[in-house]
């Protein structure tokens, strides 16, 4: 490894777009690939692989952070293991699809599927944390109103209503408490399942009749977790706790939609060489998730696929280890900054809408990095009169 001013100008970049990635939950991959490809040199498959190592390292390391952490305003952890289950298998299954699809489409093709999901995204989380200010500006002000009205008060009775709030939800857990343990060990057994699927498969020809066979198991696998956590939730016998009384009144069209918008999110995630993040971070706001919930929710999904990439990526050789476990440590660590910087910022200026800015920011970033690339890409080839339609699903690497 040569520790030259590309590797300099590489890292100070890398460093941002992990803190930013981190705290917006959409993981960076966007800001990861085209840094890695202009700047540092890697060819278009070396840098995918890096990117999903950094990737790793952030989730990794916002998890470590998160999972001590509670929920802003309910007795719960910060991660909603629940939701995280009803999304995480249709996730997989879908970036197992979308993969397959990006082997088929052009790259144009994707490039512009890329911006124009981009720029939709980001646009909506845009204007959906101008609505969240403005909500946060008028509590300030009632709170700030209320507060006075209490100072002006003679009699007693108010006085223990400053404390009220902040003793109805439990501060302090040990991590043991604050892990749903039963969800995590479904979590763990998709992902453990998915994972050898996946290892197995690439030791077959592709598009064999063994190929097919192995991708197709994932479909078991991921309906019945699914449909086990959606079938508890219409009975009302879990909840989605983050969304409040709203989590507990599910109808069953309601919960199968989410499961197809998951496998969606998959689809798109695999089809475009990106974490689920920038789908999940921008639909859990959608759903009326809490920023500090959707953020750390979203972050917890994506470790599952982010590392199951990079065992799979290392078993195949795709990427130089030193370079990868050098980027790794830089995300790992600027994802720790990031997480407590902002962590201050929300509590100092009392604006968790400042998690929704940072996404938008984030993916509109990704937006212009990924769609640039692939634009000087897509001239490229048509400067050299390239191929530029669909491509053969059962081609050879």
């Amino acid at each position: 490894m040569i520790f030259g001013w590309k590797i300099v100008v590489g890292s100070i970049i890398g460093f941002f777009g992990a803190a930013f990635g981190s705290v917006g939950g959409v993981g960076g991959g966007g800001i990861y690939v085209p840094l890695l490809t202009l700047i540092i040199g890697f060819d278009p498959k070396s840098s995918t692989a890096i990117s999903k190592c950094m990737i790793m390292g952030a989730a990794a390391s916002t998890v470590y952070y998160n999972i001590r952490l509670r929920h802003p305003t309910l007795s719960m952890p910060i991660i909603d293991y629940d939701l995280a289950l009803l999304f995480q298998p249709m996730l997989m299954l879908g970036i197992s699809i979308g993969v397959a699809f990006n082997v088929l489409f052009a790259d144009w093709m994707v490039t512009i599927l890329l911006l124009i999901i981009f720029l939709v995204t980001s646009t909506k989380a845009f204007f959906r944390g101008v609505a969240a200010w403005k909500k946060e500006t008028l509590f300030k002000k009632e709170a700030a109103r209320i507060l006075a009205q209490t100072v002006n008060e003679e009699t007693e009775e108010y006085i223990p209503l400053s404390s009220g709030p902040t003793n109805s939800r439990q501060e302090q857990v040990t991590i043991f408490e604050n892990i749903c343990w039963s969800e995590l060990g479904l979590l763990l057994l998709v992902w453990g399942t998915f994972l050898a699927l996946q290892i197995t498969k690439n030791y077959t020809s592709n598009c064999s009749i063994s190929y097919w066979v192995l991708n197709s198991l994932q479909i078991p696998v991921a309906v019945a977790v699914t449909m086990h956590e959606a079938i508890n939730l219409y009975k009302g016998e879990k909840k989605i706790q983050s969304k409040g009384d709203e989590g507990t009144n599910w109808r069953a069209l309601q919960l199968l939609s989410y499961c197809l918008i998951g496998i969606l999110a998959g689809i798109v995630g695999g089809l475009l060489g990106l974490g689920g993040g920038f789908i999940l971070g921008p639909l859990f706001l959608e759903l009326g998730v809490p920023p500090q919930v959707s953020s750390a929710t979203a972050t917890f999904i994506m470790t599952f696929s982010a590392s199951m990439s990079v065992i799979e990526y290392y078993l195949l050789k795709r990427f130089p280890v030193p370079y990868a476990l050098y980027f790794s440590v830089v995300a790992i660590i600027s994802a720790l900054i990031g997480q407590k910087a902002v962590g201050k910022l929300i509590k100092i200026l009392g604006r968790a809408s400042l998690i929704i800015f940072i996404l938008s920011f984030t993916i509109f970033v990704s937006a212009v990095s990924l769609g640039g690339t692939g634009i000087f890409n897509m001239i490229g080839k048509m400067e050299r009169h390239e191929y530029m339609g669909f491509e053969n699903l059962c081609k050879q690497d």
